[in-house]
């Protein structure tokens, strides 16, 4: 028998660690190649990790709720064939991770280019958490982490060390500068330290409720979102009367025939990605030193459940029909709400379109999905009398498209002209000269 050891995979782009949320295995227990062995969140989803062999549970290394970098063990499995001494007992293992953390502390910095300046801001919840208990600036400590990032290790080693940075420890002269007007770009101030919680009072009958992993990760991103990206807000009201029309004469017979509902999200989803193809400035995201125009149009759609969002991304939107678009909106909500949603399918995304209308409300200002660029929310459709252009007062569909903008990385000129466009493919969508396949 062998020992093999199976470590925390990287769940998204730019993670570096996860949190053992709950093991779904125990020592001694058989597991199969791709059985799910155990949740894992990071700071952008929760996702069940897969078994990398078939073979026997032998030890779990790594509790429920302790953050592990990318790369760690985090189990061992006992699998036919080769010898066991090939692998160290997991004890010697820990010790060894122990001794490389100690001696990469120790060891002078590398040259400052290999580290990415932008990771200097960006904690994950676990990090953020410490840091408040423990009163730490954020803003004097070193990230061992890939590219600087500042891990939940490098937390713990400043805590046992006893060795606290604080703001007040700031040399005198940084401090003046921190407390000075910036006149800077945004990507030259100072990175924004989560503010401690609020000491609220619990009296009786007063119910209290932990925050779950997901939630803090929501919280994390809206928080930095609001901290680095100026929000702008800009609003264009939309006849859809021939939309609401085309659509409510067709919905019954596409249900029977393909089986899922035709909604009119599905159609405000393409609109929006046939704009993005013709204005390519909205599909982009801010980089410090440069804008990144993204070639490929994915548009994330906002799903919720009882208490949590998740943003699965529909890949490729511009390429395919507004059926197509239907089947990806019913898909990606049933995977949300039964749990089944893959980390990759929540990956890439390059606008956000908020369907905020499917509760009611008519007009709100979204926080942007970072790192994108904007941000549509697609409010409810309403029946309102309407002046038309002859003069005559007629009840019309309306709805409000309320649009949040970057705006490091956009102005009012390009949006203004982007929702025209959109308000022009909407307005003119009618069973003459729309499809749905």
């Amino acid at each position: 028998m062998a020992l093999e050891k199976m470590t925390m995979p990287q769940l998204g782009e730019s993670v570096t660690e996860g949190t053992i949320e709950k093991w779904l295995v125990s020592p001694g227990d058989k597991v199969n190649k791709y059985d799910p062995i155990a949740e894992v969140m990071t700071d952008k989803v929760n996702a069940e990790v897969p078994s990398s062999f078939t073979g026997v549970i032998k030890e779990l290394v790594a509790q429920e709720g302790q953050t592990l970098a990318v790369g760690e063990v985090i189990c061992t499995i006992e699998v036919e064939g080769g010898s066991s001494s090939e692998a160290a007992p997991a004890e010697e293992v820990k010790e060894e991770k122990v001794e490389e953390t100690a001696k990469q502390e120790a060891a002078p910095k590398k040259a400052a280019v290999a580290k990415d300046p932008a990771n200097k801001g960006r904690f994950s919840p676990a990090v953020l958490k410490l840091a408040q208990e423990h009163d730490i600036d954020l803003s004097q400590v070193e990230g061992s982490g890939k590219g600087g990032r500042i891990t939940r290790k490098d937390i713990l080693a400043l805590v046992e060390s006893g060795n606290i940075p604080k703001a007040s420890d700031k040399p005198a002269a940084a401090s003046a500068v921190e407390a000075a007007p910036q006149a800077a770009s945004p990507q030259a101030q100072p990175a924004k330290q989560a503010a401690p919680a609020p000491n609220v009072p619990v009296y009786p009958g007063d119910v209290e409720i932990p925050v779950s992993g997901v939630r803090k990760a929501i919280a994390a991103n809206m928080l930095r979102s609001k901290h680095e990206a100026p929000h702008a807000w800009t609003m264009m009201e939309v006849d859809v009367t021939n939309l609401v029309e085309y659509r409510n004469s067709i919905k019954g017979e596409f249900k029977k025939k393909e089986g899922f509902n035709l909604t009119f999200f599905a159609f405000f989803v393409k609109a929006v990605a046939q704009a993005l193809k013709e204005f390519p400035m909205i599909n982009s995201m801010w980089a410090g030193d440069k804008i990144v125009q993204k070639k490929d149009i994915n548009i994330s759609i906002a799903v919720a459940t009882d208490d949590a969002l998740f943003v699965p991304v529909i890949k490729n939107a511009d390429e395919k029909t507004i059926k197509g678009i239907a089947r990806e909106i019913s898909e990606l909500a049933h995977k949300v709400r039964t749990g089944t949603l893959k980390s990759d399918e929540m990956q890439g995304g390059t606008f956000t379109v908020n369907n905020t209308g499917s509760f009611g409300s008519v007009q709100s200002m979204g926080i942007i999905n970072y790192p994108q660029a904007a941000i549509l929310q697609v409010e409810s459709i309403v029946k309102r009398p309407v002046v038309m252009d002859n003069g005559m007062i007629a009840v019309r569909d309306m709805v409000n498209l309320c649009m949040s903008l970057d705006h490091r990385v956009l102005d009012g000129l390009v949006c203004g002209r982007f929702l025209q466009r959109v308000k022009e493919i909407l307005e003119n969508t009618t069973k003459e000269n729309t499809s749905v396949y």
